[in-house]
């Protein structure tokens, strides 16, 4: 699924030493990609090697994702804090010796985004997040309509092992109800076949888990501590028509409160706009970054 790129596994010395899997491919201006739940690194599939073509592309498995190492969750989630996971991604661009560069996050790597973002405006030039609004926007503005279409969002926070126990005995079930808002064919078998190998790991679906109580806890002391400032860098948020962000959100203003210079519009599908509008994903984040 990614002709041309190389693979490889990068340690990150730190306080809980981790190896991130990544692949890198093309040449040009380097730009990092980041997946969301329940995926991996393999959601770029469609548009990487177009990418490649004009830029020097690293896609990557976030901590606990994928092939990447699954850390203990540490104090208060510490160690699936945002803060942590773009702690990452920036040494595995440093790795490939890129000490600037753009970045395009979908769902949960959106967020890693956003705050590598706040944390490193020396090294992230440009940033597009996809189908999210400020994870502070969201905790802060729940409505019934929020809670029901984002559920897992406050069942994946329950205590351990309550939802690790409930997805481990149903992972498929699982998967088909998280990925199954997908039109027909937009999920490729051999994605899904990735997602599924992944997914089956124990220490997979606890650490996504963590991801998430980490977004109720630490990260939102973090955020907290930064609403006086805002993304420095150009941002381009990207949305789905037929998802709930636009339906519950006015997704441009939300991105102006935290972000100086924002830019962006609704593509003609749903959350998942790498495998349901790979076409019109590419044209928009070719024209952004270039």
């Amino acid at each position: 699924m990614f002709e041309g790129f190389r693979k490889e596994r990068v340690q990150i010395t730190g306080p809980d030493d981790v190896e991130i899997n990544a692949l890198i491919g093309g040449s040009g201006p380097p730009l990092l990609l980041l997946h969301g739940y329940p995926q991996t690194h393999v959601l770029w599939h469609k548009i990487a090697p177009k990418l490649a073509e004009n830029f020097a592309v690293v896609a990557a498995d976030l901590r606990g994702y994928g092939d990447s190492s699954k850390p203990p969750e540490g104090a208060n989630h510490v160690n699936y804090s945002k803060r942590a996971m773009a702690q990452d991604q920036i040494a595995v661009m440093h790795h490939f010796g890129f000490d600037k560069f753009a970045v395009a996050g979908h769902d949960r790597g959106g967020r890693v985004a956003h705050r590598m973002a706040m944390d490193h405006p020396d090294r992230v030039t440009r940033i597009a997040v996809l189908d999210i609004v400020p994870t502070h926007k969201l905790f802060h503005n729940v409505t019934k309509d929020f809670a029901t279409a984002y559920y897992h969002w406050f069942f994946l926070i329950q205590p351990a092992p309550f939802p690790e126990t409930l997805i481990a005995n149903s992972i498929e079930y699982f998967l088909d109800r998280q990925l199954g808002r997908l039109k027909p064919d937009a999920i490729t078998p051999e994605a899904f076949a990735e997602y599924s190998r992944c997914f089956r790991n124990p220490a997979t679906i606890h650490a996504a888990c963590e991801d998430y109580r980490a977004a109720a806890s630490i990260d939102l002391e973090h955020d907290d501590s930064d609403l006086s400032r805002k993304v420095a860098c150009p941002l381009l948020a990207l949305w789905g028509a037929k998802a709930p962000m636009h339906q519950q959100f006015d997704v441009l203003a939300t991105w102006r409160e935290r972000a100086a210079d924002v830019r962006g519009k609704a593509l003609p599908c749903g959350h998942y706009l790498l495998e349901e509008a790979p076409e019109e994903t590419l044209a928009e984040l070719q024209a952004f970054f270039r």
